[in-house]
């Protein structure tokens, strides 16, 4: 491997040490990447193409197939609005036009700052919490278009703070 082109992605070498030189290990280590650096970085899938011997075409698939996975850098803070049938039913599309509204990004989007990325998903898995809103790994549920605001206002200072 060559490792003049490593920059900033040292982190990498580790990630690939841990599993053996098998095509079968993908998508493991792809996850192991996007946890590392918060997206896949193509330096890093070049990496784990030479490692594995595998076309980069192979890894960019399943890299791009995966809905967990992405090739762009999320913000600090991940919202995540669940617009499934029973959070629709309930009102989503009313969190997905007020966080919208909120941040100036469109679902899919990060905001300039870094701080939060929206994404639009099928289900979350709390129907029973309709409408639900995730930030990162914390559920909100019975979301309203005010509880939106005060919910990113809250993410807002978290992260002007750190």
């Amino acid at each position: 491997m060559n490792t003049d082109s490593i920059n900033g992605y040292k982190e990498s070498i580790e990630i690939l040490k841990k599993y053996p030189s098998e095509k079968r290990y993908t998508l493991a280590i792809l996850q192991d990447v996007q946890k590392e650096y918060g997206f896949i970085p193509r330096e890093v899938m070049g990496f784990v193409s030479e490692y594995l011997s595998l076309p980069i075409s192979d890894i960019y698939s399943i890299a791009t197939f995966y809905k967990a996975l992405s090739l762009k850098a999320k913000g600090k803070y991940v919202i995540k609005v669940c617009n499934g049938t029973a959070c629709h039913i309930r009102g989503s599309n009313t969190l997905i036009d007020e966080v919208t509204e909120v941040l100036g990004i469109k679902p899919g989007e990060t905001t300039e700052d870094g701080l939060f990325s929206i994404e639009i998903v099928n289900c979350l898995g709390a129907c029973a919490l309709a409408p639900v809103m995730v930030v990162n790994e914390k559920y909100y549920g019975n979301m309203t278009k005010e509880k939106v605001k005060t919910v990113i206002d809250k993410y807002k200072g978290a992260g002007t703070n750190e």
